[in-house]
C-alpha cells in the first residue's frame, strides 16, 4: 500500500479578492508604464522618468505577486511540506528591495541634473502626470481595500508601490508647476529626490517585515512569555520549554513546544488543552506538542533542576 502522507491543514491559502485585484492592477499598470515611459522620454522629464522606473518595478512586483498567490493555492508534497506559501514572503522580499534599489537609483540621478540641469516639457510633463495620478488613486484605493478582506503581505508591498506612484504623480505636477511659474528647472530633479526617500522608506518597510517572516522570529502580533504562560496554566502540565513560534506566511503561524505533564494524568487529554487554548486565544491552528519525561528523556542541567524541584 502506498503511504500518503496526511495533513489535517491543507497549507494552502485561497485569496480570490486578492487574485482579483492583482488582475485589474496589473493590466492598468502595465498600459500606463508604457505611456509613461514613452512621456519621459519624449518630455526629458527625470521626475518622470523616475516615476516610469518605479512603474516597471510595480509590473515586476505585481508578477511577482501573482505568482506567489497561483504558488499558494498549490497542495503540499513530500518535498515541500508546507507547500508553496513562503513564496509570498520571498515576492515581498524582492518587491521591498527592487523599490529600495529604484530609490537610490533616483537619487543618484537627481545629484546628476542638480549638478547638470536639463530642459523639460512642461505641457507633456504635466499631461501624463495628471493621467498618473488619477490612475494610481485608483489603484491605491483599489488595493487598500483588498487588505482589509484578506491579510497579504504581496499587497501590501504593491500597495506601498502605488503610494509612490501616487506621491510621484502629485510631485511631478508640482514640479512641473513650479517650473512653469519660476524657470527653475533644479525643482524636476529636486522633487524627484524626495519621491525616492519616500520609495525607500517603503521598500525598506517590506524589507522588515519579510527578513522577520524569513528568519523565522515571533510574529509581533504575539507575546511568546505570554503564550508559555496561558500553556503552563493548563491542568497537568508542570513546565514549558523549546517553545518556538513563527509565520509561514502571513495569516499562517506554526508553534511548537516540549512539555512535562504530572504522572497521573491523561498526556493526549493536555495536548487536545493546549491545542485548543492556541486556536481559541491565539488563533494558532497549526501546533505541535510534545508530551516529555525528564527522568526518561535526558534534558541535561535544566532536567535535573527541574526533577529536584519536583522532590
Amino acid at each position: 500500500m502506498k503511504n500518503i502522507d496526511y495533513h489535517h491543514l491543507n497549507h494552502v491559502k485561497e485569496q480570490h479578492r486578492s487574485k482579483k485585484t492583482l488582475w485589474i492592477t496589473l493590466m492598468l499598470t502595465l498600459f500606463f508604464t508604457i505611456v509613461e515611459v514613452v512621456g519621459g522620454l519624449l518630455s526629458n522629464s527625470l521626475a518622470l522618468l523616475s516615476d516610469s522606473a518605479h512603474m516597471i518595478s510595480d509590473v515586476i512586483a505585481l508578477g511577482l505577486s501573482m505568482t506567489a498567490i497561483y504558488l499558494a493555492t498549490r497542495k503540499p508534497n513530500k518535498k515541500y511540506t508546507f507547500g508553496f506559501l513562503r513564496f509570498e514572503i520571498i515576492a515581498s522580499f524582492l518587491n521591498g528591495l527592487a523599490l529600495s534599489i529604484i530609490a537610490i537609483g533616483i537619487f543618484v540621478e537627481g545629484i546628476k541634473r542638480m549638478i547638470h540641469p536639463q530642459d523639460v516639457d512642461l505641457q507633456l510633463m504635466l499631461i501624463i502626470a495628471s493621467i498618473g495620478l488619477i490612475v494610481n488613486i485608483v489603484l491605491t484605493i483599489v488595493l487598500s481595500r483588498s487588505i482589509k478582506d484578506e491579510e497579504n503581505l504581496n499587497v501590501k508591498s504593491a500597495l506601498w508601490h502605488f503610494i509612490g506612484d501616487l506621491l510621484s504623480s502629485i510631485g511631478v505636477i508640482a514640479s512641473a508647476v513650479l517650473i512653469y511659474f519660476t524657470g527653475i528647472y533644479i525643482f524636476d530633479p529636486l522633487i524627484s529626490m524626495v519621491i525616492g526617500g519616500i520609495i525607500f522608506i517603503g521598500g525598506a518597510k517590506i524589507i522588515r517585515e519579510s527578513f522577520a517572516v524569513l528568519m523565522e522570529s515571533v510574529p509581533e502580533k504575539f507575546d511568546l512569555d505570554k503564550i508559555r504562560e496561558d500553556i503552563s496554566r493548563v491542568e497537568g502540565v508542570e513546565d514549558v520549554h523549546e517553545l518556538h513560534l513563527w509565520a509561514v506566511t502571513t495569516d499562517h503561524y506554526s508553534l511548537t513546544a516540549h512539555v512535562f505533564v504530572r504522572e497521573n494524568i491523561q498526556p493526549y487529554c493536555v495536548i487536545m488543552a493546549i491545542n485548543h487554548l492556541l486556536k481559541t486565544k491565539y488563533g494558532i491552528k497549526h501546533s505541535t506538542i510534545q508530551i516529555e519525561d525528564p527522568a526518561i528523556l535526558d534534558h541535561g542541567e535544566y532536567g535535573k533542576k527541574f526533577l529536584l524541584q519536583q522532590a
